[in-house]
């Protein structure tokens, strides 16, 4: 039989290789995976018995969404985004962010196009670029894991279809400040291509950083394309609900991707995320107070790793991105790491950080005790693997 060639550009996912390892040492603290801790409000659970008492809910529903949830996203994305729905653009629900983003890729492109990603990447949007036959173009962030637009600019060729920004970012827990999202914008709308941004981690920001939505920029409905999540914000992570907004020229062949691909939106989780809308913002912070509470515990006990990392501020997502001054690679590390210290954190090699040894440690999915001997752990781990 003839081997299969597409995916073999495209790497493999880190997450399940990582949770092997854990597996194979128990006793191993994660501090990989990005989930959060608490689970979906209780009025997202409660929507699930008007869902089971409406027989037709078992039948194909609208690709776009059910209204009623749509009604609510609208109204959320003008409240809390500024971002208003006109004739210009639109609401397409889709299950998960990573499918919004696959969504928009294949709507844009065509095998050969380039999309322009900001290194470190989120993993993901990586494999998908690669998936559609496209060419990722990589431009840097600098020291402080910021845009760099000017480097930006010189990246876009006549192949560039979109640039994608990801802010609250992961890996890096940096929050891009309006202005250098205003310029990425900007330069998108003047070249004629696509500004793709990221905002999963919409809610979580810290130390009073706010969060932007480009989308509500002015002049920016035609070109902008914003993903949203509510997989982290609500605990929602395994019930595949996302969102997007995009230009409505673009709405056709989203619903010809969506529904080849899914027919639908899952109506059940749909339901479940209509309650949690309803509720919204109010149920979420509670929860990120706790959550900025375990950040500043995991800021101070790597001030510990100061002279043999650089580390730089977080503040957004519930990342931490280090540059670990080792020779070691970063997989290396981290494989020694699980078996040696039983604690895991996530290679930088899978971000695209080839130029080091980078690890992504993540805080989200747990409590603070089990955080604090998470990184004490890791900054045991690191002291004596690094000294070597």
């Amino acid at each position: 039989m003839l081997e299969p060639t597409r995916m073999q550009a495209v790497q493999s996912p880190i997450i399940p290789i990582v949770g092997e390892l854990i597996r194979q040492h128990p006793g191993t603290i994660s501090l990989g995976q990005g989930v959060v801790s608490y689970p979906p409000p209780p009025e997202a659970t409660e929507k699930l018995t008007e869902f089971f008492n409406d027989r037709t809910n078992h039948l194909y529903q609208s690709v776009q969404g059910i209204s009623p949830l749509l009604e609510v996203i609208e109204a959320k994305l003008q409240a809390e985004n500024d971002i208003a729905i006109t004739d210009e653009n639109c609401i397409v629900v889709t299950a998960g962010g990573n499918m919004a983003f696959n969504n928009a890729v294949l709507a844009i492109t065509q095998p050969g196009d380039e999309i322009v990603l900001q290194t470190p990447y989120y993993f993901n949007h990586e494999m998908a670029v690669m998936m559609a036959g496209c060419r990722r173009v990589l431009v840097n962030t600098d020291d402080r894991y910021q845009l760099r637009p000017e480097a930006i600019e010189h990246s876009i060729t006549d192949k560039t279809r979109a640039v994608v920004t990801i802010s609250p970012n992961n890996p890096t827990g940096a929050v891009y400040p309006e202005a250098a999202l205003q310029t990425v914008n900007r330069l998108c709308r003047e070249r004629g291509i696509y500004h793709i941004h990221d905002e999963a981690y919409e809610y979580f920001t810290y130390d009073g950083v706010k969060h932007v939505s480009p989308a509500s920029f002015p002049n920016s409905a035609k070109h902008t394309i914003s993903l949203f999540s509510l997989s982290k914000a609500y605990g929602f992570a395994s019930w595949r609900i996302g969102y997007m907004v995009f230009p409505k020229v673009l709405l056709d062949a989203v619903k010809k991707i969506q529904d080849t691909i899914l027919i639908c939106p899952p109506v059940v989780s749909q339901y479940a995320a209509l309650g949690a809308l309803q509720v919204g913002k109010q149920y979420c912070e509670p929860q990120l107070q706790k959550l900025a509470a375990v950040r500043q515990l995991v800021l101070e006990r790597l001030e510990a790793l100061r002279d043999i990392c650089s580390i730089e501020p977080s503040t957004g997502a519930f990342y931490v991105f280090l540059k670990v001054k080792t020779s070691i690679d970063s997989l290396t590390l981290v494989e020694r790491l699980i078996r040696e210290y039983r604690v895991a954190a996530i290679p930088g090699t899978t971000f695209g950080m080839e130029d080091g040894c980078y690890l992504r440690v993540a805080y989200g999915a747990l409590q603070k005790e089990t955080v604090e001997a998470g990184i004490d752990r890791l900054v045991r781990g690191l002291r004596s693997i690094v000294a070597l």
